[in-house]
């Protein structure tokens, strides 16, 4: 009669992945239908702005960043049907009017004199709070239930970092004033406003929270 073994963890000591991660299903699909939602409207105001701003070196940039979002929001819309059971455009929406707002006022200027705060919107504000939120999901899900987002979310990072710092360098070289400072200045404010109002680009909790709860039971 064959020895029978003593049974075996479910993972090998020097295997440190947790099973459960921060986010279900439901929660996940949640997430990569705002995800989506996001990347589309970046991508269409990418492509807006490509016709207006004067700047070629400008207009090359943002027509290979145009490229990236809409690949983006192709990945987030594959993933979602693996999550759901549902058709995934019932998902692709925003999490909340006020992140409709935010992007309405990031997408607002289209004068070809206002280059500054095109950039400042996209590189300065909505670009940090993806990088922010994804990175927060890739690092808090499963890595044994949820792979396939981590995977997808390695290769969307890869491409945010990359787009956000050739952003940054564009403004650096366009502003060269102090009046051109304010204005960056100014719109950013108004946009981080409007981002904070929407608790980021999946709502509150977009990138959990830092905060102990101090609350007191009574």
């Amino acid at each position: 009669m064959a020895e029978v073994k003593r049974p075996r963890e479910p993972f090998a000591p020097w295997d440190r992945r947790v099973l459960p991660g921060l986010f279900d299903v439901e929660e996940t699909a949640r997430r990569v239908g705002n995800y989506k939602w996001v990347e589309t409207k970046l991508f269409e105001t990418l492509g807006g702005w490509i016709a207006t701003v004067p700047e070629l070196d400008v207009k090359l940039r943002l027509g290979t960043h145009c490229y990236h979002h809409a690949w983006h929001a192709e990945l987030f819309d594959k993933r979602l049907p693996e999550l759901r059971e549902m058709n995934p455009e019932r998902l692709t929406i925003p999490p909340n009017e006020k992140l409709v707002e935010f992007m309405e006022a990031m997408s607002e200027p289209e004068a070809p004199g206002l280059t500054i705060e095109k950039l400042v919107g996209a590189y300065r504000v909505l670009l940090p709070h993806k990088i922010a939120a994804y990175t927060y999901h890739r690092n808090g899900t499963s890595e044994v239930t949820d792979m396939p987002t981590i995977r997808m979310l390695d290769f969307v990072l890869q491409d945010e970092m990359n787009d956000w710092r050739e952003g940054e360098m564009l403004l650096k070289s366009i502003i060269e004033t102090d009046e051109e400072i304010e204005r960056a200045t100014a719109h950013q404010a108004r946009l981080e406003k409007l981002m904070l109002a929407a608790g980021g680009i999946a709502g509150k909790g977009s990138i959990g929270n830092a905060y102990i709860d101090t609350t007191e039971d009574k």
